[in-house]
């Protein structure tokens, strides 16, 4: 599995291959079962992570109880925390496996010692999230334009995994629309696609 973080060091840094492998012997890496949460809601985060394998669904439970999802992250994707800015630090989400996972743990307390020791990690790791921001970014901007119709094909489209890991009531939550609506908009374009192919 480490192979992947390679591949990334061998990417985004000009790291010799000793101190690609030395910065692999000091990463955790972690298995955890399916159902595991990971950060809760209202609890101050201490870890980052990188999926190797398996799915995350980053959650929340608004005011009126509604559960709402706004992310899944599925393999070589990082899960950032971004609370900064919030005066006592705590998490809007939370974070669940959806499936057996196998995470890159990363320690937010030993991470400037690891940015210290390996300055172009700390560069990896920032151009890293920029590229997921950025496509955080193109993806929150088709999503408001769209219908929730187009929503289902564009993440056919770039997500096609997601349609058979998620269950159909997260997926339709995440899409900003009904279980029904998404049931209806399935069948149709089902319908659609065999009256094509006759």
């Amino acid at each position: 599995m480490k192979h992947l973080l390679l591949n990334y060091m061998a990417r985004l840094t000009s790291l010799s291959e000793a101190e690609q492998h030395a910065i692999l012997d000091e990463i955790r890496v972690e298995e955890y079962r399916k159902g595991t949460v990971l950060l809760r809601q209202g609890e101050i985060p201490g870890k980052c992570y990188f999926v190797l394998k398996g799915c995350v669904r980053q959650h929340a439970v608004d005011e009126t109880g509604r559960e709402m999802t706004s992310n899944f992250y599925t393999e070589e994707q990082a899960i950032a925390i971004f609370n900064v800015h919030k005066p006592d630090k705590s998490s809007d989400y939370t974070l669940t496996c959806l499936e057996d996972c196998v995470l890159v743990i990363g320690p937010l307390d030993t991470e400037k010692e690891m940015y210290a020791k390996y300055t172009q990690l700390e560069s990896m790791t920032r151009r890293m999230i920029e590229e997921s921001f950025g496509q955080v970014q193109e993806e929150f901007a088709a999503f408001i334009a769209s219908s929730p119709e187009e929503r289902y094909k564009t993440l056919l489209l770039r997500r096609p995994g997601l349609i058979d890991r998620v269950p159909q009531h997260q997926l339709a939550s995440y899409l900003g629309m009904t279980p029904e609506s998404l049931s209806r908009i399935k069948k149709r374009l089902h319908r659609e696609r065999a009256e094509t192919e006759l």
